[in-house]
């Protein structure tokens, strides 16, 4: 450790070091098609960096590729051959196939070189700091790792960096001294991945706070519960703390640290502190929903920096608002170098949902960390921010501004100006109150549209469309869906038959296994017959239906189909969109009006037809759990008998 006098004080001159390479920029998806995990990410952190000569205060290491040993002491071996050799030639003709059955994954010719480096990196980083060479590090990697399991990928992760490193200082490098590892992962989705490989293991604390909504946020399972502690030797070193809804911000987080994280920590005394340092709680950020300052972030680390000597370890996991991910990462490394935050204050106070949350935490957790048991001054739980659902004005205007308590100096208000868009443009409130969605003008303007949405699929059973539309989670279906912003049902419901294909095509899903999917030929046919069930709703629901049946999930900053499209579709037929484009479903086509309302589905191209006869793309009949849902749908809507639905079915699986 140097020193360096200045006047009557004495300066510590930290080693911190940080780690960019821009081979993982390699990874992207195969038609360069925008992503929100794209090489921008990891350039735009890297250029703020130097922008603010942070590389010229930092110890700068070069990337090393992870060897296979290290990775298969959390991956089962598939998993590590699959990534090696994804990006190979050989793999050219099936490379989108195995994405395409994968959550949330895309693969391209440079991904098995970035998921390497990534692991790598954070090894490397995590071995200096152990040895004592650095004080700390950074490493600005991609792709992220806390969702990868062992034996998948999902949700952007390929390799689960953070666990990969911590099982190399554990278990491959003894001699280093580092024996107990506490992993705090702040990224906004929870960190399944991690968690499962540490369950049983005493020697890592994982701690994780994200946004959960009961199960319907991603990874949009139970994973993530206050009741998931651990099991065995490793019961009470898992702590989830599970926000029931978005916009949590400095205050919410703060007192998380106050009251669990930081009391825990102390018993805990761990060697080394790694960060899963995802960004995408930050203000502004388009998956999160959430309200992180910079100020915010530096607090959360400099409390951090107290235990373990400062032997911190930061891995860049999620962060999809590049300002905002750049800045926050900066604020952290200013930390590191200098040991304090950087300047700024926050005067608001945690929802109410917080401290529930705190204390039915601490209530679970007291058993194993003493420190818990103790209740919390009413002096602090008193203190609570109005319900989220207040804070977003229902004014139609795009200028109107959260006036939420969140102030910061004068010094801090150039940053937060930077990377704070107006919140009442994003989806960021609870998602049972439709006053506030329609802060959102084109959610405003959408809501006074109707539309029929005509379905020939699964969502001809009632019950399981109006988990599109209401939330919720029926039989046969995978996950939980978060349904629409406005939860009104359908206006009406009607059954009619039109004159187009039925047919089912591709080889598996992830919900049903075996067996194809239901399409609809865009293209009508006099000699085919197709029984609809039609939706009546507004334009506005129309989109969170096409987001959800596409991509799992209805947070977005404008419509994927809008007025201009609606008139197009009339006009053409149909109309691709550009948003869903490697989705099955990501062609709306116009069957014609009903009582002067425009009939929309959704269905694949006429390329894919063409794909789908050519066994570019596989023609596969339904599995049968697949089948009796579908003829469930028919007999309830009373449109044929169990016995006729199962005829049809039958026939609609025939080849094109």
């Amino acid at each position: 450790m140097e020193e360096s006098e200045s006047g009557d004080s004495m300066t510590i001159q930290r080693r911190v070091g940080l780690l960019y390479d821009e081979r993982m920029c390699k990874h992207n998806t195969p038609d360069d098609d925008y992503h929100p995990e794209n090489p921008n990410r990891i350039k735009t952190i890297w250029n703020k960096l130097v922008a603010n000569n942070i590389p010229q205060r930092c110890v700068v290491l070069n990337a090393k590729e992870a060897e296979d040993k290290y990775l298969l002491a959390v991956h089962s071996k598939n998993h590590v051959n699959l990534i090696r050799n994804i990006s190979s030639k050989q793999f050219d003709s099936r490379r989108n196939r195995i994405a395409a059955k994968l959550n949330s994954i895309y693969f391209n010719e440079g991904s098995s070189e970035a998921a390497y480096i990534a692991a790598g990196s954070v090894i490397e980083v995590a071995e200096r700091v152990a040895k004592g060479e650095l004080h700390s590090a950074a490493a600005i990697v991609r792709p992220p790792g806390h969702h990868a399991e062992h034996d998948e990928a999902m949700g952007f992760c390929l390799f689960n960096n953070v666990a990969v490193a911590t099982s190399f200082l554990l278990d491959e490098r003894p001699e280093l001294g580092i024996k107990k590892i506490l992993i705090v992962d702040w990224d906004v989705h929870h960190g399944n991945g991690t968690q499962k490989m540490f369950w049983k293991d005493p020697r890592v604390l994982f701690f994780s706070v994200h946004r959960h909504e009961f199960g319907s946020f991603y990874p949009a399972n139970d994973d993530g519960l206050y009741t998931m502690i651990g099991q065995g030797p490793g019961a009470g070193y898992n702590i989830n703390v599970p926000w029931e809804h978005g916009r949590c911000g400095d205050a919410d987080y703060l007192a998380v640290w106050d009251q669990i994280l930081i009391p825990v920590a102390k018993e805990f005394d761990p060697d080394m502190i790694i960060v899963s340092a995802g960004f995408d709680a930050a203000v502004g950020d388009p998956l999160g929903g959430c309200r992180v300052t910079p100020y915010g972030y530096s607090v959360l680390l400099k409390k951090l920096m107290d235990f373990a000597h400062g032997k911190i370890v930061l891995a860049l996991e999620g962060g999809y608002n590049l300002d905002s991910v750049a800045n926050s990462f900066l604020a952290c490394m200013e930390v590191l170098l200098e040991s304090k935050p950087i300047a700024g204050s926050s005067e608001a106070y945690p929802f109410e949902s917080t401290w529930r949350v705190i204390q039915a935490v601490r209530k679970k957790l007291s058993a194993y960390w003493p420190t818990l048991a103790d209740e919390i001054p009413l002096k602090l739980t008193s203190h609570k921010a109005p319900p989220p659902h207040l804070l977003i004005s229902s004014s139609d205007s795009e200028d109107e501004v959260d006036k939420t308590p969140n102030i910061v100096s004068d010094n801090m208000v150039a940053v937060v100006q930077e990377i704070t868009e107006p919140l009442s443009k994003l989806k960021v409130e609870d998602s049972h109150d439709q006053a506030a969605a329609k802060s959102v003008p084109w959610r405003s303007e959408l809501s006074k549209t109707d539309i029929w949405h005509a379905t020939f699929g699964l969502n001809m059973w009632k019950r399981r469309f109006l988990c599109y539309i209401q939330g919720g989670q029926v039989d046969g279906m995978g996950k939980r869906c978060s349904g629409s912003m406005d939860k009104n049902p359908p206006k009406e419901i009607l059954w009619k038959t039109f004159s187009h294909r039925l047919f089912f095509g591709h080889e598996s899903t992830r919900t049903w296994g075996s067996g194809g999917v239901a399409f609809l030929h865009p293209e009508s046919s006099v000699d085919e017959n197709t029984y609809m069930c039609m939706y009546q709703i507004t334009l506005e629901q129309f989109n969170d239906v096409l987001f959800q049946e596409n991509v799992s999930s209805n947070e977005m900053d404008s419509p994927a189909f809008d007025l201009a499209d609606l008139q197009s579709v009339t006009n053409q037929g149909s109309v691709s969109l550009e948003v869903f484009k490697k989705q099955w479903y990501h062609n709306v086509v116009y069957l014609g009006k009903e009582k002067d309302i425009p009939i929309l589905t959704i269905t694949c191209s006429l390329s894919d037809v063409e794909s789908f006869k050519s066994k570019k793309l596989p023609l596969c009949a339904p599995c049968n759990e697949y089948a009796n849902t579908l003829i469930q749908g028919l007999v309830e809507g009373g449109q044929l008998s169990e016995e006729e639905a199962s005829a049809y079915i039958k026939a609609a699986s025939k080849p094109l």
